[in-house]
């Protein structure tokens, strides 16, 4: 339910941005209020779970993001729909940790966890391919409302059936919650996008951007200090010592900066600058998702054989590869010739990011395993909200310039393209020996 989610609003945007009369700004703002509240909260999320009872937070999240989902679905403006993505996105941080902490709790033996876990994983990577073509089919048939209604009946079952069968645990000795540094990581990362999204339109050199960046810089350096300073902090500086769980995680960054954030315009490119309906268009995006589906599974062997540095390195230059063909795709360019570059963009991606975590994994110890996994997850998010935003100033700047929509696509892809190889390059030359 939760990664469907990141998927099939992008399919819905063109109609979103029809019916509720907004620009490109508005579209970020979907995408980006939802992913940036994940971010931003997924540690402390982990951490209630472990000192209030999975149960309960489990089934609190869902709740929360089943509401939510109504809220959006009825938001009558592009102000309500943003509150109710801030609000799934409270929703997800909630119940996306406690999910895996209670299959772990319920599955006491290695084994048998590898199972329940692999299992869990290849159901989101379902809901992750379904998106494009679920949200290009409802949005068509519905319009965008009925891509948040999906959620409904899902949460609602899931409240009855969770409140009878999951048993309850919780990690009575779970440090607190870090109060100080969720707080200051919202409010520098929040001011950071607000500043990125808004100056294509406001102008970069507005007094309103130039303070939002201020702040941003302000805050985020807050919150170093105050990490640097904690018994428990949310974010180990200390981690960041270690080279391969330093440069797993700025790869990780990368990954979902170019990943969501080229994502974020594939439908958009296939109904505005090609011409298809919504429901063509999400069946167009759908190479990318299926090619991460059906190699993922096969990018943690391929690294406990061959090393993460080869296989990541390999993966990430493939992704640029794809997304550079990307960037000379224009509005007279058969399908036939855009597919397989959309097939090459998800498969190097698959290929990254089990071998990412796997290797922050390895670079801590095996009590803190859980705390590596955890930054991994949002240090991608954080990546994801970042390229949304980046790649839209992008494109915004080059429609202000006097470019169309199509120049500015291309831009932004070759931007993402050259970033992810170049992000290559430094991950073969600087993931350490034992990690070949």
């Amino acid at each position: 339910m939760v990664l469907l989610d990141n998927t099939i609003v992008g399919a819905a945007l063109p109609d979103m941005q029809h019916r509720l009369h907004t620009q490109l700004t508005g579209l970020q703002w979907i995408v980006d209020a939802y992913v940036l509240v994940v971010a931003m909260l997924l540690l402390s999320g982990g951490v209630l779970a472990d000192r209030f009872g999975r149960k309960r937070l489990y089934l609190a999240g869902v709740a929360v993001f089943t509401a939510a989902s109504v809220l959006c679905s009825l938001a009558p403006s592009i102000g309500w729909l943003i509150t109710g993505r801030v609000l799934q996105g409270i929703g997800a941080a909630a119940l996306s940790p406690a999910s895996l902490a209670l299959l772990a709790a319920a599955c006491p033996r290695p084994q048998e966890r590898v199972r329940a876990i692999g299992l869990w994983a290849g159901i989101s990577g379902i809901g992750l391919a379904a998106g494009p073509v679920a949200g290009g089919v409802l949005a068509d048939a519905f319009g965008w409302p009925a891509i948040f209604l999906v959620n409904v009946p899902i949460g609602v079952v899931l409240v009855l059936v969770g409140l009878r069968i999951l048993g309850e645990s919780r990690n009575p000795s779970a440090a607190a919650v870090d109060v100080p540094g969720t707080i200051l990581s919202v409010l520098g990362v929040g001011a950071l996008t607000y500043g990125l999204i808004e100056g294509g339109s406001r102008g970069w050199t507005s007094p309103v951007i130039l303070t939002s960046f201020a702040a941003a810089a302000l805050l985020l350096a807050g919150f170093v200090v105050v990490e640097g300073r904690r018994v428990a902090p949310m974010l180990p500086l200390r981690l960041f010592r270690q080279r391969l769980f330093t440069t797993a995680n700025t790869a990780m960054v990368v990954v979902g900066f170019a990943l969501m954030g080229s994502s974020f315009f594939f439908s958009q490119f296939f109904v505005t600058v090609q011409g298809s309906s919504i429901l063509r268009a999400g069946l167009q995006t759908l190479p990318t998702s299926l090619a991460m589906v059906f190699v993922s599974p096969y990018a943690g062997r391929l690294a406990a054989r061959y090393g993460f540095r080869i296989v990541v390195t390999i993966g990430l230059a493939l992704a640029g590869a794809g997304l550079l063909t990307l960037g000379s795709v224009h509005s007279d360019t058969g399908y036939g010739n855009v597919w397989w570059r959309l097939a090459v963009v998800g498969a190097g991606f698959a290929l990254t990011m089990s071998p990412l975590t796997g290797a922050a994994i390895q670079a801590v110890s095996s009590q803190e395993g859980g705390l590596a996994s955890g930054i991994s997850s949002t240090t991608r998010q954080i990546g994801a909200v970042l390229g949304v935003a980046m790649l839209g100033a992008i494109v915004r700047t080059s429609e202000s310039g006097g470019g169309s929509f199509e120049t500015g696509l291309d831009s932004a892809f070759t931007v993402a393209g050259a970033v992810t190889l170049i992000t290559a390059v430094f991950t073969g030359l600087w993931l350490t020996r034992s990690s070949t």
